[in-house]
């Protein structure tokens, strides 16, 4: 009894001294992430964990269904996509086609209401409201620099930082994208109580405005600026100009990084569901219009679903861009396999949402269930 006694003490202080470690070095977070994820049985950030955090909500208004197609389920999924669906655990998955729902199927216990994160879908959501910003005067240009927001970019290398270079992940900021390390600042970003620190902390170490390099701390400082340009948090301006223009049934979740006069996560972690992320591929379809409103400038829209760069057609401002058959594609992408995907020609929008996505090929920015789901809708639709 004494051994078992005294072994049980030996590990509360070798605890108590670990977690006095962490908080003492600057990882504290880590109690936070180990609690949040490890402690639910995953291994990294899930599609319910918004329930973990605090959060801000987007505000919906008057809904605007969708309408349903005359074919609406009509046909069922094919065999290889209910595959696809069970090995990558997909809750959520949607076609529209010509403004309508076409088919419509959820998984587990999920249904049109069911909320879930949006990852780095949000990161497109936050282009589009620096787009509205330009619109309305309050950002000037995609040239605007940083340093006019935030003096701690106006020296050197740094001062050359615009807007339009953290919305085409080209700034330079030396920002670790490891999403799978506890040490990345990456990590420290979804757990940490203070993502102002952690950005206002960062250095642009490269030429901004020159190449392509996808980092989360773009999206996350861009949208402190749109929330000193706008005079608003975020979730605030998401929900005026766009959640309830485009008539979104429900209320959606933006997680924050503490409670008191917290900072919206905006590089990822929107709570919503399927019918409500579609309505930003038919708005950007649409170049900007709804319901006959031009809430988003065209030429932004246009410019956004085009390369910045030679060396990186695979991404513009805020969207990730393809083709299938020839025919342009751009999509919302976030981790596990989060998916807006619209083709403009054929007047279709593909939603996936989901637990898990196939590895990349070797080169390739496009993971190979992104081509699958594709691929299998236009079998669904018997198109080409």
């Amino acid at each position: 009894m004494k051994v078992v006694k005294a072994f049980f003490k030996w590990l509360l202080i070798v605890l108590i001294t670990v977690i006095a470690g962490l908080y003492l070095f600057g990882y504290g977070y880590l109690i936070k992430a180990v609690v949040t994820i490890y402690g639910t049985g995953h291994t990294t950030a899930y599609l319910e964990d918004y329930t973990a955090f605090d959060n801000r909500t987007i505000a919906a208004g008057k809904g605007q269904p969708w309408p349903i197609h005359k074919n609406y389920n009509k046909t069922h999924a094919t065999e290889n996509l209910e595959a696809i669906h069970k090995k990558l655990g997909t809750v959520a998955f949607l076609i529209i086609k010509n403004d309508s729902l076409w088919f419509e199927k959820y998984y587990e216990d999920y249904d049109i209401k069911s909320r879930s994160n949006s990852f780095s879908m949000a990161k497109s959501i936050v282009s589009a409201m620096l787009g509205k910003a330009i619109m309305e005067g309050k950002i000037k240009s995609l040239d605007q620099p940083v340093s006019d927001f935030f003096p701690e970019f106006s020296e050197g290398t740094a001062a050359r930082l615009t807007v339009g270079d953290l919305s085409s992940m080209s700034s330079g900021l030396n920002w670790d994208e490891s999403y799978y390390s506890p040490f990345s600042v990456t990590t420290r970003a979804y757990f940490d109580h203070n993502l102002r620190k952690i950005i206002l902390g960062l250095r642009v170490t490269e030429q901004p405005g020159e190449s392509y390099k996808y980092l989360s701390g773009n999206t996350e400082l861009l949208a402190m600026v749109l929330e000193k340009a706008t005079g608003r948090t975020l979730s605030g301006y998401l929900s005026e100009k766009f959640w309830k223009p485009l008539g979104a049934e429900s209320d959606a979740f933006w997680q924050l990084d503490s409670e008191k006069d917290g900072l919206e996560k905006a590089y990822c972690c929107i709570a919503s569901n399927a019918r409500d992320f579609a309505r930003f591929g038919k708005l950007y379809k649409d170049y900007g219009v709804w319901n006959g409103e031009q809430l988003l400038d065209s030429a932004f829209i246009s410019k956004s679903i085009t390369p910045r760069f030679a060396d990186a057609p695979h991404y513009g401002y805020g969207f990730w861009l393809s083709d299938y058959n020839h025919k342009k594609v751009f999509y919302m992408n976030g981790h596990l396999g989060q998916y807006v995907i619209t083709i403009p020609e054929d007047n279709i929008i593909i939603v996936r949402l989901g637990h898990r996505k196939e590895k990349h090929a070797d080169k390739d920015p496009h993971s190979e269930d992104f081509y699958a789901y594709i691929r299998e809708s236009y079998h669904m639709l018997n198109l080409r």
